[in-house]
């Protein structure tokens, strides 16, 4: 029987984490193939939510289920198997008390607690160990994972829909619906990957909304992060949903208004800067120790333009709508700049159109070399 090439293997071990891509935060996306030694895949799997298996671990699992031993097989998976005791146990001694003799990992975990000792644990116990194949695939897919282990922030992503002039709302703040149902469903999609959705006290007063994910289906709800230098926001406001943390940063301390907004589940965290508004550096540093891996930014243009000029954007998320809108609201209040060359660069890394709308993905020249 001819053996399944390395990289169709890996492919498959690929497709697997991102069917995770939804469920696992604040942990990375892993996906794992078993493969037999007559080249018969034999199982395979994907993390779980947060405190569940591993991805070694379900496909293990999965083998058994199937009936196979997987004695002397080789295990693919996207990430270095882990090597402590956390939620779960070590996938390294699953692995080996399986009986896999072969580990075939697309990169090193980025995590200090796992990078290199799952390799070395591996082949101190006798198995054979490869590194390499889909590093670049498993590490995009888990971008903001690597950004919090490796930068100590998360992966910012800021969400923005417009009109083909650019134009975000009508100088009266009316902006539903510029783009098209499908461009909504495709940024709810987006919504539903990140570990936490980031937004202004401006955009909950101006339009009071849930920021929840609805139009796609998730096993978790991202958690909402607000920024409200002045504790403004108000006890019945649609942000407060059973079961969803609320992350809220104000700039001054308000024991009665944090009091009550506590009682309604919020958790407020004071971070002045220098001006009396929230120290936003600051916030994303405190929003990794939160095991935020990304953030998704929806908010209005006074704080994506100070998002942006703190140095804190990553990533632009953007669909514009085929319509011209004319004078109205921004993407953005930033500058202006006294010469081009101080203008930000950016990588378009995608193009697409989402039913009527396209959809931009702009990088931030440089984000990614981390």
């Amino acid at each position: 029987m001819q053996l399944p090439d390395l990289t169709s293997v890996m492919a498959l071990a690929l497709a697997c984490a991102g069917e995770a891509m939804f469920r696992t935060s604040p942990n990375p996306r892993v996906g794992c193939v078993v493969v037999g030694r007559n080249g018969v895949v034999l199982g395979r799997g994907a993390t779980q939510r947060a405190g569940g298996p591993h991805a070694e671990i379900m496909a293990l699992r999965d083998a058994q289920a199937r009936g196979h031993s997987v004695v002397g097989a080789t295990a693919y998976v996207t990430l270095e198997p882990c090597s402590h005791q956390g939620r779960t146990g070590p996938c390294c001694d699953a692995l080996v008390n399986a009986g896999i003799a072969r580990v075939v990992a697309s990169i090193a975990d980025p995590n200090p607690l796992v990078s290199g000792m799952g390799f070395a644990r591996l082949r101190a116990a006798g198995v054979e160990v490869e590194v390499g194949p889909g590093a670049q695939e498993s590490r995009e897919l888990n971008l903001g994972f690597f950004s919090r282990m490796v930068r100590k922030t998360p992966w910012v992503r800021m969400k923005i829909a417009a009109s083909l002039d650019g134009t975000t709302a009508l100088a009266n703040g009316a902006s539903q619906w510029i783009t098209g149902p499908e461009a909504r469903a495709d940024g709810h999609g987006w919504r539903a990957r990140a570990c936490a959705v980031l937004t202004g006290i401006g955009t909950v007063l101006a339009d009071n909304p849930r920021l929840d994910v609805r139009e796609v289906q998730t096993e978790r709800q991202p958690i909402l992060v607000l920024v409200d230098s002045d504790l403004q926001l108000p006890l019945d406001a649609s942000v407060f949903i059973a079961g969803r943390a609320l992350y809220i940063y104000a700039a001054v301390e308000n024991e009665a208004k944090e009091s009550a907004l506590e009682a309604r589940g919020a958790t407020v965290i004071v971070l002045p800067n220098g001006q009396g508004k929230v120290d936003l550096p600051a916030m994303m540093k405190d929003l990794a120790r939160r095991e935020i891996n990304e953030l998704h930014v929806e908010a209005g243009s006074k704080l994506n333009g100070s998002l942006v000029r703190e140095g804190l954007v990553d990533e632009l998320l953007v669909y514009l709508a085929p319509k011209l809108i004319g004078e109205g609201r921004g993407m953005l209040q930033w500058g202006p700049l006294a010469e081009l060359t101080h203008a930000l660069p950016l990588d378009f890394t995608a193009v697409d159109k989402v039913g009527r709308d396209v959809r931009l993905v702009a990088r931030v020249t440089g984000r990614d070399r981390f």
